[in-house]
């Protein structure tokens, strides 16, 4: 036997004020966020705060005395898109359940992002690849070495 109409609006709407309340929270804790990654040769800190926006960088230990201006560049850029990624991720955590449908609620069927088109395709690489080594140098790197600059 189906559930009356009423009891079932009752639940749907109990369950949109639930979620409602969710995304508030979720914004306010996401307003608040922020992350910071040292580039691989940590001559670099660069932190990004919740919109993926740079807001500092350090320069640690003078390591950057020693380093030409593409180095630094570099350095720079590794740290500041590897904690936009890092954000990217946490805003994707985030914001997962309210994309998956509900559960007392069938009809709400919850929405789909597409994380690529809004955050590039780095977002969706494994952790673990990278760490493996399969993940490339950046093409910035590259350039570097064929500066032909010690």
């Amino acid at each position: 036997m189906t559930e009356p109409l009423e009891k079932r609006l009752e639940k749907a709407m109990a369950e949109l004020q639930a979620a409602q309340e969710a995304v508030a929270r979720t914004e306010r804790e996401l307003r608040q966020a922020s992350f910071a990654v040292l580039s691989s040769d940590r001559a670099v800190r660069a932190t990004v705060g919740p919109q993926g926006e740079l807001t500092g960088i350090e320069f640690l230990d003078g390591k950057y005395r020693d380093m030409s201006p593409q180095e630094l560049a570099a350095s720079v850029l590794e740290a500041a898109g590897a904690a936009r990624v890092k954000m990217n991720r946490h805003v994707m955590k985030a914001m997962a359940p309210f994309t998956e449908p509900s559960s007392n609620v069938p009809e709400l069927k919850g929405f789909e992002l597409d994380w690529e088109r809004i955050f590039g395709p780095e977002v969706l690489r494994d952790d673990e690849d990278t760490a493996r080594g399969d993940e490339q140098a950046p093409a910035w790197r590259d350039a570097l070495d064929e500066d032909g600059e010690d």
